[in-house]
């Protein structure tokens, strides 16, 4: 296999001036650098207005073709910005390039959600259940079976205990879920929707007003369960936000709750796979995704559902 070549700033500043116009902010050429601290070369800032993506592997540039047509096919049905390709092609054999117009606004690591903000995110869970999943499929998007609260309940309670043992968190929070809780919790039927699976802080596009203002990285799409976005949102912004968000989009105790636990359980047994030296993601990161998954919510008991699989009056969290 063609090892492919490491994009650096004089590549990246040669292609950019074969496709803008003015060939850059500047006489010299655009002024580029990596987007990712430490000089990753995936994705680079271009000027002020624009950031280039270099897919690395013919792997990487299949998902990157389906995410520009899923972009497009998404746009109309969300009330926030999704980026928008200025440029398109191959910047080496079979690897693809996308030059996308950079949305104003920080992200949610730098900005609080406002109020209004939850409307915005709101917004957002209630047009991703409005995608035709028939045509997000046909376009490429993966479809995965849902997650098992159990399982991932069951490997959360062995990563508390070890970071326990390291003061990072106390284990008997875990007793909240019990075996029984969590198989009422379990992902319903005939519930797929197109699911972002990627809403982490820093694809959240938010004002300084605390305004949504625009949803980045597509690329990990999938049709599957919505409790995802849900739980990829507590990680995000904090649960409280994440739970009233999904609740003004229409979901129920069930979907809310189950968003919830999936996003504290990923939380602990990330941090604890970090500590382990087996997840290289920064600390400080992952305690801010374990604070903001275990804020505490309104609803913080498993009610009773009938046994029909029903959420007993849909009660808000």
């Amino acid at each position: 296999m063609t090892q492919a070549p490491t994009p650096t700033a004089d590549t990246v500043r040669r292609l950019v001036r074969t496709l803008l116009k003015d060939g850059g902010d500047t006489a010299s050429g655009p002024d580029v650098r990596p987007v990712a601290e430490g000089g990753g070369h995936g994705a680079w800032w271009v000027g002020s207005r624009h950031v280039l993506r270099l897919a690395p592997d013919r792997e990487a540039a299949v998902r990157r073709r389906c995410e520009l047509r899923l972009r497009d096919l998404a746009r109309p049905h969300l009330p926030t910005a999704v980026p928008t390709s200025v440029a398109h092609g191959e910047w080496a054999p079979g690897l693809t390039y996308t030059l996308d117009a950079r949305i104003p606004g920080g992200t949610a690591e730098s900005h609080e959600v406002s109020a209004l903000g939850e409307d915005d995110l709101a917004g957002l869970l209630t047009g991703l259940r409005e995608v035709p999943v028939r045509q997000a499929g046909t376009l490429g998007v993966p479809r995965t079976a849902p997650r098992s609260l159990e399982a991932l309940r069951r490997m959360a309670a062995h990563a508390a205990e070890q970071l326990g043992k390291a003061d990072e968190f106390d284990p008997a929070r875990m007793a909240q879920l019990a075996g029984p809780a969590a198989a009422q919790l379990a992902a319903q039927p005939n519930t797929a929707v197109l699911v972002h699976h990627g809403l982490t802080a820093e694809h959240l596009v938010v004002g300084a007003d605390g305004r949504v203002r625009g949803v980045l990285g597509w690329g990990d799409a999938v049709i599957g369960d919505p409790a995802e976005d849900i739980a990829g949102l507590a990680r995000a912004v904090g649960s409280p936000a994440a739970v009233r968000a999904a609740t003004l989009a229409g979901y129920g105790a069930r979907p809310c709750l189950r968003g919830l636990w999936l996003a504290r359980c990923d939380t602990v047994i990330r941090l604890a796979e970090r500590l382990e030296g087996r997840d290289d993601t920064p600390l400080p990161l992952l305690r801010t995704q374990l604070r903001h998954a275990w804020e505490a919510i309104l609803l913080e008991r498993v009610t009773e559902f009938r046994e029909d699989g029903t959420d007993p009056g849909d009660q808000e969290p």
